[in-house]
């Protein structure tokens, strides 16, 4: 029996919504700048999918903008930090993913100054910090609502508050976090919010931006004018469909989903901490997504990459961290050394990240076969020295 344990890399699609998208892959094609009757019904189909992704987050309809990913909504929100001039200033976190980390390189070879601001050993942000970094000629601050490595949910709301005090523009990448965690953005001092279907059983290749109205931004692709001008591009229906019921779906199961998924995650982490004494909880213990476990191996952390493959060999599908910096698993985690891992230490954390569809038994499954593969490399690590 396999078991899929990195539902924060991508989730499975939602059987309710695959039956969704269906129509519009065949019989309802039609593009939705089309005049006639096909190009109707797709536009009605994608109005209808901005509606519900909207209502997930309390926000109306006109204030969502469809995106091919949460990257692309990244680049775009981020994009209003640089000045007319690229005089402008922006403030960010040192555990970011890289779609924020890497834009904000690219801003500064524009000549946008970038602020990035420390964790602490939990991973939290905190919004004081935010507030004394914040400079005359600051136009951003985007700190994410929940981190993809540790898990850990950030003070965002406080966070919006103190960018608005200073005049700046709030955006969060939320792409872990909705569907997992509320927003209200009628309520929120957020202005800008990237999210993205497929790491909420929706489909992968859709993602969207939430822009506050009142809010001008610039776009970075250019063309045929679709999405009020933001993102020109044949909307992708099939894909917003889908993002459209699976953000309806998150929205009426959200409640029931979390309580079991922090059964199931407190469940999991108490039986490894049982049965491996040298097991540690990387990122806050309570401020974390409901089915988001971080751990480490205390002296074992050189050895996360073959723990992960011997998962993978016993049926279990994990991940050390960002699904985006699997190429460079065997590096330290930039993310823990923020929280002030050493090199080794930054090397060792596995991700077990539970979603709608993972069971007690697939849990208990799990804690059943991990002591004995970490128990076996501890053997191997001993053997060396």
């Amino acid at each position: 029996m396999a078991i899929y344990l990195d539902n924060s890399a991508t989730t499975p699609v939602d059987p309710r919504v695959v039956k969704a998208m269906e129509p519009w892959h065949a019989q309802a094609f039609g593009n939705p700048s089309s005049l006639h009757t096909l190009g109707r019904q797709a536009r009605d189909a994608v109005e209808t999918a901005r509606a519900q992704v909207a209502a997930l987050l309390g926000a109306r309809p006109r204030e969502i903008v469809f995106t091919a990913s949460g990257t692309e909504a990244d680049n775009l929100a981020l994009a209003a930090a640089d000045g007319a001039s690229g005089s402008g200033h922006l403030v960010t976190s040192a555990i970011e993913h890289p779609a924020i980390l890497e834009t904000a390189r690219a801003l500064e070879r524009r000549g946008v100054a970038v602020t990035h601001v420390p964790v602490d050993a939990d991973g939290l942000v905190d919004p004081a910090v935010v507030r004394d970094s914040m400079k005359p000629r600051t136009r951003m601050v985007s700190i994410m609502a929940a981190n993809n490595v540790i898990g850990a949910i950030q003070p965002v709301t406080e966070i919006g508050r103190a960018a608005r005090e200073a005049g700046a523009l709030f955006h969060t990448d939320a792409v872990q976090a909705v569907g997992k965690t509320p927003f209200n953005l009628a309520e929120q001092p957020i202005d800008l919010l990237s999210l993205s279907a497929h790491k909420l059983h929706g489909p992968k290749g859709v993602g969207a931006l939430y822009v506050r109205d009142g809010v001008t931004l610039s776009p970075i692709i250019h063309g045929g004018g679709q999405e009020r001008g933001l993102r020109s591009a044949t909307e992708n229906v099939a894909g917003i469909v889908g993002f459209g019921v699976a953000a309806e779906l998150a929205a009426a199961e959200m409640a029931d989903d979390n309580v079991r998924l922090t059964a199931l995650r407190e469940r999991l982490i108490a039986g490894i901490l049982s049965a491996c004494p040298q097991a540690y909880v990387i990122g806050h213990r309570q401020r974390r997504l409901p089915g988001h476990v971080c751990l480490g191996f205390a002296g074992q952390e050189g050895e996360a990459i073959r723990l992960l493959l011997a998962l993978d060999e016993a049926g279990i599908m994990a991940s050390t961290g960002s699904a985006c910096s699997a190429s460079h698993a065997a590096e330290p985690s930039y993310v823990l050394r923020a929280l002030g891992f050493d090199p080794f230490r930054a090397r060792g954390a596995l991700r077990l990240t539970l979603g709608r569809f993972n069971t007690e038994a697939e849990v208990d499954r799990t804690i059943d076969i991990l002591p004995t593969l970490v128990g076996g490399l501890r053997r191997i690590a001993t053997a060396r020295r």
